[in-house]
């Protein structure tokens, strides 16, 4: 049976993203959806990190075999898994409501935190991979000092591999022989040239980070 991975890789790049985003306090139109998106982001985290901190404690180098585990613990991890599902359903739908009646909470409306708030909730709503898209679509007509560049280059990549195609900035990354490595990419001669252009750091120092904060890969 494949091991289940610590944070899938979608985990690194929202927390890498957020890490690289230090907003500065700024004046917001719209404070309460500001106030609102912070707290969802904290419920999002809360999640995930209880999810990985469960992963931790049973887990060699971030990896568990379902298969070694003890009923109990199948309990104990189905229910953090439930739980992170249910706060990403949760925040989809709401987030959904707040696109159809304002469109994307840009920096201006929610403030930079806000908007990147809004950014890590969408990164995780997979479940609606045609939300996605719109969200993207609506981030991409903004002018550029309205949406972090960054967030649109993971958001970018997320959503490229969901319709079967290659991703820009090898921001996603997967399992291959024990190393971590980016999924199918485009024009790789290039990409550290599009990371550039969006404030990300080279892809092979991103590698390394991830190495760093997971360990080699388990093998498949």
């Amino acid at each position: 049976m494949k091991p289940i991975i610590l944070a899938m890789v979608c985990g690194l790049s929202g927390l890498v993203a957020l890490a690289a985003d230090t907003p500065e306090p700024m004046p917001v139109k719209q404070p309460e959806l500001r106030r609102e998106l912070l707290r969802r982001t904290k419920a999002d985290q809360e999640a995930r990190e209880a999810w990985v901190q469960w992963m931790k404690v049973r887990g060699s180098s971030g990896v568990v075999v379902q298969a070694t585990l003890s009923k109990e613990e199948q309990v104990e991890l189905e229910a953090v898994t439930a739980k992170m599902k249910a706060v990403d359903e949760d925040n989809t739908k709401w987030l959904k409501g707040v696109v159809e009646r304002g469109g994307w909470p840009s920096n201006t409306q929610a403030g930079k935190d806000g908007a990147n708030a809004a950014w890590l909730l969408v990164q995780h709503a997979d479940s609606d991979p045609k939300f996605q898209r719109r969200c993207l679509d609506l981030m991409t007509k903004l002018p550029k000092d309205e949406v972090s560049q960054s967030n649109l280059a993971y958001l970018t990549d997320r959503v490229l591999l969901a319709e079967g195609k290659k991703q820009l900035y090898g921001t996603q990354f997967t399992s291959v022989d024990g190393m971590w490595k980016p999924r199918p990419l485009e024009d790789e001669a290039n990409v550290d040239k599009r990371r550039a252009e969006v404030g990300l750091p080279p892809l092979a120092e991103y590698s390394r980070l991830l190495e760093q904060q997971y360990g080699n890969s388990p093998k498949k």
